[in-house]
């Protein structure tokens, strides 16, 4: 199995080649010659789709920098280009090489603060927005970049400034309320921002469940008591799931799904960065127990537009201004418009993505989405919507266990028989459609996990577990049919 992965990523590899080295080339002029910022262009995945706990974040400190991205009006031209005009902390006590790789790396941010490539003027009204992405090194490692883009205090027009902090962990959340800190200070004095910032660097990251209190002092408030609370559902903390599900209804959310279960090239198209950054951490978090192993840019700038012309799979945000750039690619490709107002959905499209999953699967997905609350709380909204999309794997693909050949010892790396495993898929009706998810890379990399580690226990072998007791006891009554989790 590990001989087919190999010469499968071999290739893709090789197709890439000539994308991304135009890619790098353009990115170099900016941020020096590494893998592009945001791209991950090997088996990597967005932090919320990990399927590892993200509770050895605990003791890492909050972040690494945070850094404000102004718009400085170009020598000798018209216009305006970002700049960084403030860091925390600040590089003095970094070595000659360390400095020259953060400087490029934080060129490189600029243009993710400010992907859209437009001209920008000076404004008296701008609506604040939150948004992420993803910056992956050329040796695989990953930081997290949370971006606040707002209109600097001061009066007459103004172009917007960003903040922008780079943190190893991944909670959205999280790091939206510390921006409501740092905008509250930053609307007193830049100098504020600095002891605030000091004492978040200096608090430990909790574990799941855990709360932090930081204190901070703001003249004319006194001392405040700050509490950061992390979720306890660590592997969902970085999702939202509210923007997906109210740009598209619940049918072409599952369209979304199967599309990307089967490792398309997907763009999503918006507006807003907001709503690019959350809809497509939202779409790979539906994937759990299973990780996005393609090209992942939650927000393409304009100098890496190229990497539409990829011939595989990607998930990429892409602002609208640059439509019509991509919309003429290729066929084989699904793009989605979350545009306020747009009439239809999907721009161009496959044909096939509302008949990928089984019709009885798709009518239980539907089911269980149903029972979210117009109401409820991000948690409640999360829990509902994960659940639903991890029972349809827990019954698609959750025999894969009994699959698994081992040796003389259970320690032993076992061997998965994907054809005993395709021909036990129960009903049939699901077998067209497994037979097709366990070609993916996804599954791939994740039964190349079973097979290496057999006694790793994490939350979906624990609903699967629980799946296979209750069919077992609704056999035991003599009943049979299909078994909720």
């Amino acid at each position: 199995m590990s001989r087919q992965s190999d010469e499968r990523d071999t290739g893709t590899l090789r197709k890439l080649s000539s994308v991304f080295s135009t890619i790098n080339a353009k990115l170099h002029k900016y941020g020096g010659e590494r893998t592009p910022s945001g791209t991950n262009s090997g088996p990597q995945a967005p932090d919320s789709a990990r399927t590892q706990d993200q509770s050895n974040a605990s003791g890492q400190f909050f972040f690494e920098y945070l850094v404000v991205v102004s718009l400085k009006k170009k020598r000798g031209q018209d216009g305006y280009e970002p700049q960084i005009t403030y860091q925390f902390p600040k590089r003095d006590t970094m070595g000659q090489s360390q400095r020259e790789d953060e400087e490029k790396s934080l060129k490189a941010i600029t243009l993710f603060c400010f992907p859209e490539g437009v001209n920008w003027a000076p404004l008296t009204e701008y609506t604040s927005e939150t948004f992420s992405f993803v910056l992956t090194e050329i040796d695989g490692s990953r930081r997290n970049g949370y971006c606040r883009r707002l209109l600097p205090t001061g009066k007459g027009a103004r172009p917007p400034e960003a903040y922008c902090i780079i943190s190893r962990v991944a909670c959205f959340g999280l790091f939206s309320k510390i921006f409501d800190e740092v905008e509250k200070r930053r609307q007193k004095s830049m100098a504020m921002i600095y002891p605030f910032m000091q004492s978040l660097r200096e608090a430990p990251f909790p574990a799941p469940g855990n709360t932090v209190k930081i204190k901070s002092f703001i003249p004319e408030s006194g001392t405040e008591i700050i509490s950061l609370t992390r979720p306890t559902d660590s592997w969902l903390e970085h999702v939202d799931f509210r923007t997906l599900f109210c740009c598209l209804r619940d049918e072409e959310v599952l369209q979304v799904f199967a599309a990307t279960v089967l490792e398309r090239r997907i763009i999503f198209i918006a507006d807003e960065l907001s709503t690019l950054s959350q809809v497509i951490h939202a779409v790979a978090a539906l994937l759990y127990p299973f990780t996005w192993q393609h090209t992942f840019i939650s927000i393409v700038p304009q100098v890496l537009i190229d990497v539409v012309m990829a011939p595989t799979p990607y998930l990429l945000g892409v602002t609208s201004n640059m439509l019509d750039l991509v919309i003429d690619q290729s066929d084989d490709l699904l793009i989605v418009n979350l545009s306020d107002g747009a009439q239809e959905r999907f721009i161009t499209r496959l044909g096939d993505e509302d008949t990928i999953i089984p019709p009885k699967l798709q009518e239980e997905l539907l089911q269980a989405l149903s029972i979210r609350q117009p109401n409820s709380t991000a948690e409640e909204l999360n829990r509902v919507i994960s659940e639903a999309f991890l029972s349809f794997f827990v019954t698609t693909v959750g025999h894969f266990a009994s699959h698994v050949r081992r040796g003389g010892s259970a320690a032993q790396p076992g061997l998965f028989n994907k054809k005993s495993f395709c021909k036990a898929t129960e009903p049939k009706a699901n077998r067209h459609f497994v037979k097709h998810f366990v070609e993916t890379q996804m599954f791939d990399i994740f039964m190349q996990e079973v097979e290496k580690h057999p006694n790793r226990e994490g939350f979906f072998h624990k609903k699967v577990a629980e799946y296979e007791q209750k069919r077992k006891s609704e056999k035991g009554k003599g009943g049979w049919g299909r078994v909720g989790l």
